[in-house]
Formats: structure tokens, C-alpha cells, sequence
């Protein structure tokens, strides 16, 4: 199993009178814009998913539908509460195992620090590893039987500056 892990594109910045709920922050024009070029470099690596699966939280949903348009996968574009933020990683871990996609290609969009801590506990077995994942960063995790703790190495991390210089 591949695993893809895709932090959201630069979002509104906090502001409670605003944007209320820190789920309504939506991206802004440039995060929008440069989440086209991303996703033009993961068409142009030959990216293909079985399943994109987001949170449910405005930036990372617009993040999802942007990737998923380019790529003309919108009908494999669902949304999990346990890629919210703060969330614990084991219910994640246990919602993607009942999907049985072994072999399969996931691209999980979802919010720091969040993402880094799920690659942490994959690739090492506990939260030690420090990852700085960027907005709109991508990483790839290859999988050998996934399970709650080290089960998977680090492929490879790209900083968004990376991809948007493939296109």
C-alpha cells in the first residue's frame, strides 16, 4: 500500500470574527493558485489514487477538490473526521484498514501537525519524529501491512517550492 499524505494549501489566516469556527478558514487566492501547480506536478509524476480522503474542514476540503479535479478523480474524493485536527491516529489508522485497498493508493489531505505525527508513528512507533511538512507539502509512505504503530517508510517529502518546479 502507498500512502500519500498532502497538507492543505495556504488558508485565511485565524481571525474568530471572521471565520467563527476554525473549520470555515477557506484558502486563499494564492493557496488556490498553487494548488493548481501542485497538483499539475503530481499529474505530471503519474499520481493516480483509489481513494483521496480528506477532512472535512474548508481549507483542506478546497485542497481535495482542487487535486481531485486535476486529476479527474472527484468520484474517489471522500471526507473522515479523523483527519480534523488534534485527532488521535489510531482511528484513522483503524478507518483505513477497513478499507481494505492492500494494494492501493491513498492520498489522506488533512492539517499539521496532524500529518506529521501520523507519519511519525507509521515510519518509527511513537510521536518523536520531527517532520516539518509545509502547506501544500507531499509526502509518500510505502506500506507494508498497516497497523497501529512502525509499519511503513518515508519515500520521499516534497516541499510545494519542489513541485512547483517540475511544471
Amino acid at each position: 500500500m502507498e500512502i500519500f499524505l498532502l497538507r492543505h494549501g495556504l488558508a485565511a489566516e485565524r481571525n474568530i470574527l471572521e471565520w467563527g469556527d476554525d473549520s470555515t478558514r477557506p484558502l486563499t487566492a494564492k493557496g488556490k493558485k498553487e494548488l493548481k501547480k501542485i497538483s499539475a506536478a503530481m499529474e505530471r509524476m503519474d499520481l493516480d489514487f483509489d481513494l483521496i480522503l480528506s477532512s472535512p474542514f474548508l481549507r483542506a476540503k478546497e485542497t481535495a477538490e482542487i487535486v481531485a479535479t486535476n486529476l479527474k478523480l472527484e468520484k474517489r474524493l471522500k471526507f473522515s473526521e479523523a483527519l480534523t485536527p488534534e485527532k488521535p491516529v489510531e482511528p484513522l489508522i483503524r478507518q483505513l484498514q477497513k478499507l481494505k485497498l492492500s494494494p492501493g493508493k491513498i492520498l489522506l489531505v488533512g492539517h499539521e501537525p496532524s500529518l506529521s505525527q501520523l507519519i511519525s508513528w507509521l515510519t518509527t512507533g511513537d510521536m518523536k519524529l520531527e517532520l516539518d511538512l509545509k502547506k501544500g507539502g507531499l509526502a509518500k509512505l510505502e506500506v507494508k501491512k498497516l497497523s497501529v504503530g512502525k509499519c511503513a517508510a518515508l519515500a520521499w517529502l516534497l516541499t510545494p517550492k519542489q513541485m512547483k518546479w517540475m511544471v
